[in-house]
């Protein structure tokens, strides 16, 4: 879905924050219950580390429960970001271009650095697409082996 936007006058989905953010809500989801479904009510000592001292706990708990969140939204927010990124850069450059190019004259022949840049931007947002993916899929990895594997 990465590299849709790639395409003129399409718009890759992953660029819009809701869908992001709904992949990684759901992974979040998949990965507690696959946890829960593994250790049962033992999954939750993975919110309090081993040794800490029991007085701790209501923070350790807190603390670590906003962190498997931030984890999750983090994910979605990431992938979106860096989608969104890389499209703005492309359009704003891209108008550039053509400013310069239906101005005539000199800027007519200058405008050919611009669409130098555009090139050398697609190749960079493609293998940004890419990455993101691979990034994406590899976190997603990492989710799910932690709650395979308690600590």
């Amino acid at each position: 879905m990465n590299l849709v936007g790639i395409v003129p006058y399409t718009f890759s989905p992953t660029a819009h924050i809701v869908v992001g953010i709904g992949m990684s809500v759901s992974i979040l989801i998949g990965v507690t219950l696959l946890g829960i479904e593994n250790y049962r009510s033992n999954y939750i000592s993975m919110l309090m580390p081993g040794g800490a001292p029991l007085a701790l706990a209501p923070f350790l708990v807190v603390i670590e429960l906003v962190s498997q969140l931030a984890k999750g939204l983090s994910l979605g927010i990431r992938l979106a970001a860096n989608i969104t990124a890389g499209h703005l850069l492309f359009v704003i450059i891209s108008g550039f271009a053509f400013t310069m190019i239906t101005a005539g004259g000199v800027l007519s022949i200058l405008s050919i650095f611009p669409i130098f840049i555009i090139l050398f931007i697609t190749i960079l947002e493609m293998a940004v697409a890419l990455i993101q993916a691979y990034v994406f899929s590899l976190l997603t990895a990492i989710y799910v082996g932690e709650s395979i594997h308690l600590h």
